[in-house]
C-alpha cells in the first residue's frame, strides 16, 4: 500500500488544492492528526478514515447542539379565569398577562406564578342586564394604562396599577376585534385595531399625555369618561385612519416599529397577509391640486374639508404601492415576523406552514409539512434560531429555521392537555410555552438550571477532568454524562465534541500518550480506551478479563524505549498495558501482575498512581496508604501511612484517611536527604514525603480555607518551585516550595504566593500551561476555567464572547464568575463570620479600645503642658491641626480618576437589588433594638479667628489665602 511521510502529504496536498505554499501549518497539524500512531507516514485509508468520522462526529454534534427537550406532561396552573381566555400576552419583564371574556386580566411571573389579578368590568356588569365582553387586551405601558376592546364598539383603558376605569373611545364604526399598541416616539404613539369587516383602524397621537388627560376630563357614561371617535378623530393631537384591507374578518394583526408598517392577515385568499404603511404616501398631482384650490377657490377647498370631515370613517384602499399582498391558499390564520432573521412565518387552514422573505411575496423561502390540522399558532425564537408551531389538535412542534426540519413532535398524549384551544404564547424570556383552552397549562425545557442566565456552563454534567494538549493547543475535558469536547486554549471556542465515549458510564479520568495526538480515557466500567480524539475514533479498548470496577486514575509511561499505559482503580491492583505496533487486537487485555502487587499491594480502593521517570512509581489508596514500586522489577521500595494527629481539637479531626492525589518532585529524585514525593492527605492535609529508607515524613500542614477541607487536586511547575493546591471548597492556593523541605524536614508550612476561589464546587483537576503562566480548572459545577498564576480570571470555557491568551486586555480579569461571586464561601475570613467571635464582644472590645485611647490623649496632653498651663508647642501647624499624611487637590484628582474596574463592576449590586427581602417574623426591629450611649465629653466652643489690619485671619485649619 502507497503511504506518504509529511512532505509528500504537503507537496500533494499544495498541487491538488492549489495553495501555493500557505496553510504550511494547517497542513502538518492535519497530517499530525491523521497520523495518531506516529508513524511517519500514512495511507488513503487512514485519510478516508480520518476524513468520514471527522465528518461523521461533526455532524452529530451538530445535530446534539439543535436538539430540545419539553417537559412532559404539562402543568396545569391554578387559574382565577372563569371565562374564555381570549389573550396571553407578555411585558418587557417576563411577566406574563392574560385576559378573559368577562373582563378578567391576571398577571403571572415569568415561571407563571400568579402575582395578581382583577375583574376590570365588574362594577360596569353589575348595572347591567346584559354583561359586556372583552374582545382583545393590549398594554400600554409607557403611561401605566391597560386597554381592552368590548363587543359594545368600545376601547376602554385602565390603571394599570390601580385597575381603575381611565377613560374610553364609542361609537366606533365596527367591533375591534384585535388590538396593537406602539409607543413610536417620545410622547407619540399609535394604536391599531382590525375589524369584521376587514378594515385596519389606525388612531395617532402626537401628545399622548395631554390627550389622555384631555379625555379623562370628558363626561362619563357608566362611570368612565367617554368620548367618541368623531371628536378622537378631528381632535387637533390626534389622527384617525381607516384602510380597507382585507375581504374577511382580520385574524390577527401587529404594528412593528422596525419597518414602520402594520401586519395583517384573514381567512381571505387575495389578501392573506399584508404589510401596509400607516399613513399613506400622498399623489403629487393631488397634492398640488388641494394647494391650488385653497389659494384660488377656497370655498371649494372648504366644502371639500368638510365633506372630508363628515366622512372620516369610512374606509379608503390603500396606493399599491403603499402595501404588500400576499397570496396564499387557504387564507392565514396566524403569523411572525423576526426584524432579526429577517422573515415572515405563516400558517393556516391548508395545515402548512411558510416561510417567506417580507419583501418577496410572489414565493415562499421554505415550507414546513407535519402538522394534520389547520395552524393556530406561530411564533419565531430568534435566540434559539426555532419556530414553534401550535395545531388545532393542539400538536407542537419544533423546527430548526436554518435547516427548516422539525425538531420535535409533543402530540396532545404527551402533554395532556385537554379541550378546546382558545389562546397560546411562548415567552422567549421564560422559555415557557403556555396554552389556554378550557384550563391553563405550560410546557417548559427539559434544560440544565443554571441558576442564572450569567453562569456560563462548559459541561451539562459535572466535569471529571480536564486536560491541555500542547501540541494541538487543545483543552479537552470530559464529563459525567461521558461526553468529550475539544476547545481551542489560544480563544476559547470549541472544536470538536464525541458523545459516548463509554456508553453512559462516566469518564472519570483521562491522559495523552507521548506524542500528544492519542487520548487515553478511563471510565465507571472499568474500561480504558484510547482515541483518536480529534475525530472521535476509537482505536483501541483495554479491558481487564474480569470485573468492571473503576478506573480512578491513569498515566502513560516510557522506559527503555517500551511504552505502557498504567491504570489503577477499585480493583486495587496496578494495570500495566503494552503500547506496542504489534497487538493488532482491537480489544487488549493488560499484562500480569507484580508478585508484590498481589501479595503486598493496596488493601483498599487505589485513588491515585504518578510515575517518576526513569524507575519510580507511585500509587496512594483510600486508606490513606501510600506505596512507591520499582517500574523495572515491580517490587515496592516501601510503604508509608501518616501517623494520627495529636495537636487538635475532637472538634476537628476530620476522619477521611484516603490520599486522593500524589506527585513527584523529579528534580529531587536523586537527592535522598529531601522530599520528593507529595500527598494531598489524610485529613485535608499536605503531606511531604522522603521515600528512600522506608519513607519518611518531612512535613505537614493544612492549606485549605477552612479547616482540612478534602485537597481534591494538586498541580506542580515544571521547575519544581510552585505548587498549586486545589480543595473541595473551589479555593486555589499557591505555594513557594523551591527551598521547602530540601534538606531538613520543616515544622512551618511554606510560603503562601496567594489564592483565589476557582469555583463554588470540588476543584477535580488543575492544568497548569507554563508558556502564558495560565492555569486551567475543571470542577463539579460543569465549569472548566483559565486563569492567570495570579489569580487574574481569564474566562470560562463555553462562554460568548472569546479571547485572546495573548492579549490579556481580553481577560474577564477584573470581573469574577458570578457564581462565585455570590456565593457565600467567597467572602474574606472574619472573626465574627468564622464564628469564632460574636458581634457583641467585638464592639466591647472597641469601646474599651476607644476608652483606652481617649485616656492615653489626656496624658500626652498633659504631659505637653508646662507648669502656667500652656502648650510647649503652640507654633500653628502647616498642615493642619493633625500630623497625620494630608492629600492636597492634585493628589485627590488622581485617585479618582484611577478606575480599578474597566467592566462589570455593577455586578455586585445588581446582585443585592435581586435578592429577596428578608421575611418578617415580627418582634422588634432593628431601630428598636440600638442602645443609647451618653456622650462622655462634650466638644469646647470654637474661638473665633481674630482680625488685625496688619495681621492675616487666624484660620482654624491652618490656611493662609
Amino acid at each position: 500500500m502507497m503511504t506518504l511521510d509529511l512532505e509528500e502529504f504537503k507537496r500533494v496536498l499544495r498541487n491538488s488544492l492549489e495553495l501555493k505554499m500557505k496553510n504550511d501549518e494547517e497542513i502538518t497539524e492535519l497530517f499530525m492528526k491523521i497520523d495518531s500512531s506516529s508513524d511517519g507516514e500514512i495511507g488513503w485509508d487512514q485519510f478516508c478514515t480520518y476524513m468520514q468520522l471527522e465528518y461523521e462526529e461533526k455532524e452529530e454534534a451538530y445535530l446534539r447542539m439543535k436538539q430540545v427537550e419539553l417537559h412532559t406532561p404539562a402543568t396545569i396552573l391554578n387559574s382565577p379565569h372563569r371565562e374564555t381566555i381570549l389573550k396571553i400576552t407578555n411585558m418587557s419583564d417576563g411577566t406574563c398577562v392574560t385576559a378573559s371574556q368577562d373582563g378578567t386580566v391576571a398577571f403571572w411571573s415569568g415561571g407563571m406564578e400568579l402575582k395578581r389579578y382583577k375583574s376590570l368590568m365588574a362594577e360596569q356588569n353589575a348595572t347591567r342586564q346584559k354583561p359586556k365582553w372583552v374582545t382583545d387586551l393590549v398594554l400600554m405601558p409607557q403611561y401605566n394604562k391597560i386597554i381592552l376592546g368590548t363587543g359594545d364598539r368600545e376601547i376602554q383603558f385602565y390603571e394599570l396599577s390601580t385597575y381603575e376605569p381611565y377613560c374610553q373611545i364609542t361609537s366606533l364604526e365596527t367591533t375591534p376585534l384585535k388590538l396593537d399598541y406602539c409607543s413610536t416616539a417620545y410622547d407619540e404613539c399609535l394604536l391599531v385595531y382590525g375589524d369584521s369587516q376587514g378594515c385596519i383602524n389606525i388612531i395617532l397621537i402626537k401628545g399622548a399625555g395631554e390627550t389622555l388627560r384631555t379625555w379623562k376630563k370628558m363626561p362619563k357614561t357608566d362611570g368612565i369618561a367617554s368620548v367618541t371617535l368623531e371628536k378622537v378623530a378631528h381632535s387637533s393631537l390626534t389622527q384617525f385612519l381607516r384602510w380597507k384591507v382585507h375581504d374577511d374578518w382580520v385574524a390577527d394583526l401587529r404594528y412593528y416599529d422596525e419597518i414602520r408598517s402594520v401586519m395583517s392577515c384573514s381567512n381571505h385568499e387575495n389578501t392573506a397577509l399584508v404589510i401596509g404603511c400607516t399613513v399613506g404616501s400622498t399623489h403629487v398631482e393631488t397634492q398640488l391640486k388641494e394647494i391650488r384650490e385653497m389659494t384660488f377657490q377656497p370655498e371649494v377647498a372648504e366644502r371639500k374639508l368638510k365633506i372630508t370631515q363628515q366622512n372620516y370613517a369610512v374606509a379608503r384602499q390603500r396606493l399599491a404601492t403603499d402595501q404588500t399582498v400576499f397570496r396564499i391558499h387557504k387564507g392565514v390564520k396566524s403569523f411572525d415576523y423576526s426584524k432579526e432573521k429577517n422573515m415572515i412565518v405563516t400558517g393556516g387552514m391548508d395545515r402548512l406552514i411558510r416561510i417567506w422573505n417580507p419583501y418577496v411575496p410572489s414565493k415562499p423561502t421554505g415550507m414546513l409539512r407535519g402538522h394534520n390540522a389547520p395552524i393556530f399558532a406561530l411564533f419565531i425564537a430568534a435566540d434559539e434560531n426555532r419556530v414553534y408551531s401550535l395545531s388545532q389538535d393542539k400538536t407542537i412542534k419544533v423546527w430548526d429555521i436554518k435547516d427548516q426540519v422539525c425538531m420535535l413532535t409533543v402530540r396532545p398524549k404527551a402533554h395532556k392537555i385537554r379541550g378546546d384551544l382558545h389562546s397560546s404564547l411562548y415567552n422567549n424570556m421564560s422559555k415557557v410555552f403556555v396554552i389556554a383552552t378550557d384550563l391553563m397549562a405550560m410546557i417548559t425545557h427539559k434544560a440544565k438550571a443554571n441558576g442564572h442566565a450569567e453562569i456560563v456552563l462548559t459541561h451539562n454534567e459535572a466535569v471529571r477532568v480536564a486536560r491541555y494538549n500542547p501540541a494541538f493547543k487543545h483543552i479537552i475535558s470530559a464529563s459525567d454524562g461521558s461526553v468529550v469536547k475539544l476547545w481551542d486554549y489560544e480563544t476559547g471556542n470549541p472544536v470538536f465534541e464525541f458523545t459516548q465515549a463509554h456508553n453512559d458510564s462516566a469518564i472519570t479520568t483521562m491522559t495523552f500518550d507521548s506524542s500528544g495526538r492519542r487520548l487515553i480515557t478511563g471510565g465507571r466500567d472499568g474500561k480504558l480506551k484510547i482515541w483518536n480524539y480529534n475525530n472521535g475514533h476509537c482505536l483501541k479498548n483495554l479491558e481487564k478479563e474480569e470485573g468492571c470496577d473503576e478506573v480512578t486514575d491513569v498515566t502513560y509511561v516510557e522506559m527503555n524505549k517500551n511504552r505502557y499505559i498504567i491504570s489503577v482503580g477499585w480493583d486495587r491492583h496496578i494495570n500495566i498495558f503494552s503500547d506496542s505496533g504489534e497487538n493488532i487486537h482491537h480489544v487488549q487485555h493488560p499484562m500480569p501482575r507484580w508478585p508484590d502487587d498481589v501479595k503486598k499491594g493496596h488493601k483498599e480502593d487505589i485513588l491515585c498512581v504518578t510515575s517518576c521517570p526513569p524507575t519510580l512509581l507511585a500509587t496512594s489508596s483510600y486508606d490513606g496508604e501510600i506505596i512507591v514500586w520499582n517500574l523495572v522489577s515491580g517490587h515496592s521500595y516501601c510503604h508509608i501511612k501518616a501517623p494520627e494527629f495529636q495537636d487538635v481539637r475532637e472538634d476537628e479531626v476530620d476522619e477521611d484517611n484516603s490520599v486522593g492525589k500524589i506527585l513527584f518532585i523529579p528534580s529531587r529524585r536523586l537527592i535522598k536527604d529531601s522530599a520528593q514525593l507529595i500527598a494531598s492527605g489524610p485529613k485535608g492535609c499536605i503531606h511531604f514525603w522522603k521515600v528512600f529508607d522506608g519513607g519518611e515524613l518531612y512535613a505537614r500542614f493544612s492549606c485549605s480555607h477552612h479547616f482540612r477541607t478534602f485537597i481534591s487536586s494538586l498541580a506542580i511547575s515544571s521547575d519544581d518551585t510552585t505548587l498549586f493546591v486545589g480543595d473541595a471548597l473551589g479555593f486555589v492556593s499557591v505555594w513557594d516550595i523551591e527551598s521547602y523541605c530540601l534538606e531538613e524536614p520543616a515544622e512551618e508550612p511554606p510560603t503562601l504566593i496567594g489564592s483565589w476561589r476557582a469555583h463554588v464546587k470540588t476543584v477535580t483537576s488543575m492544568n497548569l500551561v507554563e508558556e502564558q503562566s495560565v492555569m486551567i480548572t475543571s470542577s463539579d459545577d460543569c465549569t472548566v476555567r483559565l486563569w492567570t498564576t495570579e489569580g487574574h480570571y481569564i474566562g470560562t470555557l463555553g462562554q460568548q464572547t472569546p479571547w485572546d491568551i495573548y492579549n490579556s486586555a481580553t481577560f474577564l480579569h477584573p470581573m469574577v464568575p458570578y457564581d462565585v461571586l455570590i456565593d457565600p464561601l467567597s467572602l474574606p475570613n472574619h472573626p465574627v463570620l468564622d464564628g469564632r467571635i460574636s458581634v457583641h464582644d467585638v464592639i466591647h472590645a472597641e469601646s474599651l479600645q476607644d476608652g483606652v485611647g481617649r485616656e492615653e490623649e489626656e496624658e500626652d496632653a498633659r504631659e505637653d503642658e508646662d507648669v502656667n498651663g500652656n502648650k510647649k508647642n503652640d507654633a500653628p501647624s502647616q498642615n493642619g491641626p493633625s500630623s497625620g499624611f494630608v492629600y492636597n487637590d492634585e493628589m485627590i484628582a488622581q485617585e479618582i480618576k484611577k478606575k480599578p474596574y474597566r467592566e462589570g463592576t455593577g455586578k455586585r449590586l445588581r446582585h443585592e437589588k435581586l435578592k429577596k427581602p428578608p421575611k418578617d417574623r415580627g418582634g422588634p426591629n432593628t431601630y428598636q433594638g440600638l442602645k443609647c450611649f451618653d456622650l462622655d465629653d462634650e466638644p469646647a466652643p470654637m474661638t473665633p479667628p481674630t482680625k488685625h489690619k496688619d495681621k492675616v485671619l487666624d484660620d482654624p485649619f491652618g490656611i493662609q489665602f
